[in-house]
């Protein structure tokens, strides 16, 4: 049956080291760029609202976003380029025409507040209607950021996946087909949820991986011929998926050295009479012979807890804290590989909340790194860094002298003499 064919497919892709499930899907480090992304899609909402959020791309609190799920690795990369000003077709219009930019707004703030999926497709609906130019179904990228279980993300890829799998005509840049579409891929995962998942990401990166051709969809019932040479196919993806173990234990490694940074941080902010936070999704990692949040705090104290940045608080890689008081002495984002965007976005979480300022904000980072933390911590998105004093703290730095800080060392003097100010 062609069903099971479909299961069997599933779950090869499950198993495949290389497949966007384990690859994207299971990466650690999406669900913190999940909580990011929303609250930097709040940022663009209120700039919007505000009459501030300007008439360019380049440096706007939507290209922040944006540009942090274009590095969501292969499956959402090349998401920003429908957001791109192409100044030849005056596209996407929502720059230079205001009433377009207002509409695109409330379309965000309104799905940024629904609860249940109606709602949203009623906001996808009256923005069509607007027809504004250029700004098609890839923004619905933003809404699966937002409503992960209710919207699919979009692209090229996935759409091919969708209608080879289907056998459907899907077009691109069209919302009518990408919420027929959505239908289809709902349906579908409904009838497998056992081997995918509630939130649509799974299901989009097996679409995506059948649109790029990693997988072939099954083949119909009544060719047996195809089955099996469909089956020896899939025998080739598995063999291929071997040869690419040394690049993905490559970044399993720059895993554990992230892991390793924070273990660092745990330890000197401990000796140093801190209380200690690490990152809700990092508790129990692996380290030193036990688990990365061993003898750290279990929840974060109240004023945080309370506080409106309190989902991006949660997912900072390290904070220490006033044991008196419970007040934020210093956060810390540690950006071995992946986005700085992301990180950023965490601390501004932390310093422009209600809960009062960390007396430091640090992104740690490795040496050869230095030049891109200064780059992005400039963007005009976040001119808001400047006056917050966020620091460059590089890993030889760290490594060199902490435990000399932990022996000799009281609050945040010894580490700011070796942290480098980016402004």
């Amino acid at each position: 049956m062609a069903e099971d064919y479909l299961s069997l497919l599933i779950q090869r892709w499950r198993n495949d080291p290389g497949a966007t499930y384990r690859s994207w899907f299971l990466w650690d480090e999406r669900l913190k760029n999940l909580r990011s992304i929303r609250r930097g899609l709040a940022a663009v909402i209120q700039e919007i609202e505000t009459g501030t959020f300007g008439t360019a791309y380049k440096g706007s609190s939507l290209e922040v976003v944006v540009r942090s799920i274009a590095e969501q690795r292969q499956i959402f990369r090349g998401a920003d380029h429908a957001f791109l000003w192409k100044p030849k077709l005056r596209i996407p219009d929502i720059y230079e025409n205001a009433d377009n930019q207002r509409a695109f707004g409330r379309f965000l703030a309104v799905c940024a507040d629904c609860t249940t999926c109606d709602p949203i497709l009623d906001a996808v609906r009256a923005l069509d209607q607007r027809r504004i130019k250029g700004l098609g179904p890839a923004a619905a990228n933003l809404l699966y950021f937002l409503h992960p279980t209710e919207m699919p993300p979009f692209n090229t890829a996935i759409v091919n996946g969708y209608n080879a799998l289907a056998a459907a005509r899907v077009k691109l840049g069209s919302w009518e087909e990408y919420l027929a579409m959505r239908e289809g891929i709902v349906r579908l995962n409904t009838e497998h949820r056992g081997l995918l998942s509630n939130d649509l990401g799974a299901i989009g990166g097996l679409l995506f991986d059948i649109g790029t051709k990693r997988y072939l969809p099954p083949p119909p019932d009544d060719d047996p011929a195809a089955r099996a040479q469909w089956q020896a196919d899939l025998a080739t993806v598995r063999e291929a998926s071997a040869k690419q173990a040394k690049s993905l234990k490559a970044a399993a490694d720059g895993d554990r050295t992230h892991t390793e940074i924070q273990g660092w941080l745990r330890d000197l902010g401990l000796a140093l009479g801190f209380d200690v936070w690490i990152a809700s999704n990092d508790k129990n990692r692996s380290y030193a012979d036990g688990r990365l949040s061993d003898g750290c705090l279990t929840s974060l104290p109240k004023r945080l807890l309370e506080s409106s940045g309190a989902d991006g608080i949660r997912m900072i890689d390290v904070l220490w804290l006033d044991k008196a008081s419970g007040a934020a002495s210093a956060a810390f984002e540690v950006e071995h590989t992946t986005s700085i965007y992301s990180g950023i976005v965490r601390l501004l979480d932390l310093a422009l909340g209600n809960c009062g300022p960390a007396q430091g904000l640090y992104v740690v980072a490795p040496d050869d790194r230095e030049d891109d933390v200064r780059a992005q911590l400039r963007r005009p998105a976040f001119r808001s860094v400047t006056a917050l004093a966020v620091k460059y703290l590089p890993y030889s730095e760290l490594e060199k002298n902490r435990q000399a800080m932990a022996r000799f060392g009281s609050g945040l003097k010894a580490l700011d003499a070796v942290a480098r100010p980016v402004s």
